[in-house]
């Protein structure tokens, strides 16, 4: 894999846009919490720009097929490097920042759409698993280094500064996407529309069995990142050391689901790892201390490997052409529901405390697992059939 062209500088330029982002996410989370002391506004600050992506993918999302992906994906790390600078400035009022992570969350609604698809053009088909298995990998590897490079810098910067770090960084992908890949023109023809995103969304959404896997992968993974927007309050000291517990779990999930299960048996694993991405959580029930919070988290964010088995499925339901589309729709609608975890967990945490939060969003994230693997039975019950009388 790593033999073929545009590959590694393509993993790079997703590098350093991952470690922007995990280390500008905890200084602007860290920032906001000191600024306000409120555990809904740090975790929004945190998460809240993926609630802006629903708007973008309502409106742009077609562009994921039909804009040049090079362009698109440089300037999108242009735009977060602006974004992030301003961010650092001196006095900005907490109305300002919100408004910055606004826009940065319309244009990144693009981004895991054209990112996926152009992966799914730089290798083959059934390269696909493996290929997104090694940019999960990295994205694990880039937020355990960025969250306790970010925790280490913040006891020692400013979070201010570590922000301006991020928008370098930022800045680096950018670089790198325009020096290492290929110009490419659009996957599909046609002009960014609404209409035809429109159009294309509701076609994906109206297969029940593409459905009930969007619903897989967006509803228990956004209800557990709304348990991890609450580490800066549940412990503001130890907060670097709970997110690089969980990057590090989530990448174990990656390499046992990308490289170890075969693919025979990966389908079977969509469930038990959805719980075990929430189980542990309850334990916060008991407040535990950090050590053995992060061996729980750690041990539920291997639950991520999910993603991987259920995104493999999407690819199976879906036809060529409409590929980066789907994915984008994932994308933004994984965003979307993490940005609304983010927004309940805070709420709860306000009402309550940050430990009660994240056992109730861990019970609703098990509950809603065990629904939808329910009724994915019934519809293969449903089409077997079907298929028999047929």
């Amino acid at each position: 894999m790593f033999r073929t062209p545009e590959f590694t500088p393509f993993l790079l330029s997703f590098a350093a846009f991952a470690a922007a982002q995990t280390i500008g996410g905890l200084a602007l989370g860290t920032l906001v919490f000191r600024a306000t002391g409120s555990p809904l506004l740090s975790a929004v600050s945190m998460f809240g720009p993926q609630l802006a992506q629903l708007l973008g993918a309502a409106f742009l999302l077609s562009g994921a097929d039909r804009l040049p992906p090079r362009a698109i994906l440089s300037g999108l790390a242009l735009a977060f490097a602006a974004g992030t600078a301003v961010l650092a400035l001196p006095g900005l009022p907490v109305a300002a920042v919100f408004a910055v992570l606004l826009a940065q969350g319309l244009v990144a609604s693009l981004g895991g759409g054209v990112r996926s698809g152009l992966l799914n053009e730089i290798l083959t088909k059934d390269g696909y698993v493996l290929g997104r298995s090694v940019f999960n990998m990295l994205w694990g590897l880039m937020q355990v280094a960025g969250f306790a490079t970010g925790g280490a810098l913040l006891t020692l910067l400013a979070p201010r500064t570590c922000l301006l770090l991020a928008a370098a960084l930022y800045a680096m992908s950018a670089l790198a996407t325009r020096l290492g890949l290929t110009a490419r023109p659009p996957r599909s023809s046609g002009r960014l529309s609404v209409s035809v995103t429109w159009r294309t969304n509701g076609l994906l959404w109206s297969a029940r069995p593409r459905r009930l896997t969007y619903l897989g992968l967006w509803i228990p993974n956004g209800l557990v990142v709304g348990c991890e927007s609450l580490y800066i309050s549940y412990d503001p000291g130890a907060a670097g050391t709970l997110f690089a517990c969980a990057a590090l779990g989530m990448f174990v999930g990656d390499v046992a689901v990308g490289r170890l299960v075969p693919p025979a048996l990966r389908p079977r694993l969509a469930v038990p790892l959805r719980l075990l991405l929430a189980a542990p959580y309850l334990f916060f029930v008991l407040r535990p201390g950090v050590t053995l919070a992060a061996v729980a988290v750690a041990v539920a964010s291997v639950g991520f490997g999910a993603s991987l088995v259920l995104q493999e499925r999407l690819m199976s339901l879906t036809p060529d052409d409409l590929a980066g589309q789907a994915l984008g729709l994932h994308f933004v609608g994984m965003s979307t529901l993490q940005g609304v975890g983010a927004a309940l967990a805070g709420m709860v945490a306000q009402l309550t405390s940050p430990a009660a939060a994240m056992t109730v969003l861990a019970l609703g994230s098990v509950t809603v697992t065990l629904t939808l693997s329910a009724l994915g039975r019934n519809e293969a019950q449903r089409r077997g059939s079907v298929s028999v009388r047929v």
